[in-house]
């Protein structure tokens, strides 16, 4: 496994990235959920590298990314995604975003279509804003004396009871990323996602594209799934018993309908 390495945008943000897999194998990027950083993908690492060349990245404002202060924009979160394939001389690549990731994947589908081969979006929505309230997300985390609380309340939201319970390391990883995301950083992408609404948009999107939902996500529901599969032409919808990491919770599956999903398209 490769270190991480940065890139500077075009705005100066710093980005880091990181590479796996062989040379001659397909681009695969993987994108982030909000509150975690790249290794989020660690556990898939070792499947999907088998047929892809994995291309991580942490979003701004996580992981070891700058993390501006500000508001931040799906235009600039997409762009930053645009700017690293151009550093690295990628034409074209398959795109795997997960909750975060996901409004970028869509993103990415409409504004830079000729750089997404296939698309794949995991647990996400087209609009968010009319069911949580940023803003007041925004002023918690600011004002907030650690980031404990607002860990809790995302392992409530992202893992079942059953692997809350009692210790696991994927879990504690999983806190461990939000403790260690800057403030700043998770209410700039916030503002990202409250300024967004990319229902109607979304019909545009030409991508060969498959939607992953959790039958039990209380976030990104399930009904959000479907409805960008029903929006997207010829999109392929796929619901896993499960809440939101679904790389995690339902990691042999999760890896399977990726894998299965591009295996034509490679």
């Amino acid at each position: 496994m490769s270190g991480d390495q940065h890139f500077t945008t075009g705005d100066g943000c710093r980005i880091a990235y990181r590479i796996d897999g062989p040379d001659n194998r397909p681009v695969l990027v993987l994108s982030n959920s909000i509150a975690t950083n790249l290794h989020m993908w660690d556990r898939s690492v070792p499947a999907l590298s088998r047929s892809f060349r994995l291309l991580r990245y942490d979003t701004r404002g996580h992981g070891g990314s700058d993390a501006p202060a500000g508001a931040y924009s799906l235009d600039r979160l997409g762009r930053d995604v645009v700017e690293l394939l151009d550093v690295l001389k990628i034409e074209r690549a398959h795109f795997l975003g997960l909750s975060l990731g996901g409004f970028i994947g869509q993103w990415l589908g409409i504004f830079a279509p000729e750089r997404i081969h296939h698309l794949i979006l995991s647990n996400t929505s087209s609009h968010l804003a009319s069911e949580l309230s940023f803003d007041e997300q925004i002023r918690t985390v600011l004002a907030a004396p650690d980031m404990n609380g607002i860990a809790d309340g995302f392992m409530r939201n992202w893992f079942p009871a059953t692997m809350l319970a009692e210790p696991i390391e994927v879990v504690d990883e999983f806190r461990n990323m939000v403790l260690t995301t800057p403030p700043r950083g998770l209410a700039g992408c916030y503002a990202a996602l409250r300024d967004v609404d990319l229902r109607r948009a979304i019909s545009l999107i030409a991508a060969p594209t498959l939607v992953i939902g959790g039958e039990s996500d209380t976030v990104t529901r399930a009904s959000h799934s479907e409805e960008i599969a029903a929006t997207i032409v010829n999109a392929k919808l796929v619901l896993l018993p499960g809440v939101h990491i679904l790389n995690v919770e339902q990691e042999d599956r999760f890896n399977s309908e990726v894998t299965s999903f591009l295996r034509f398209a490679s």
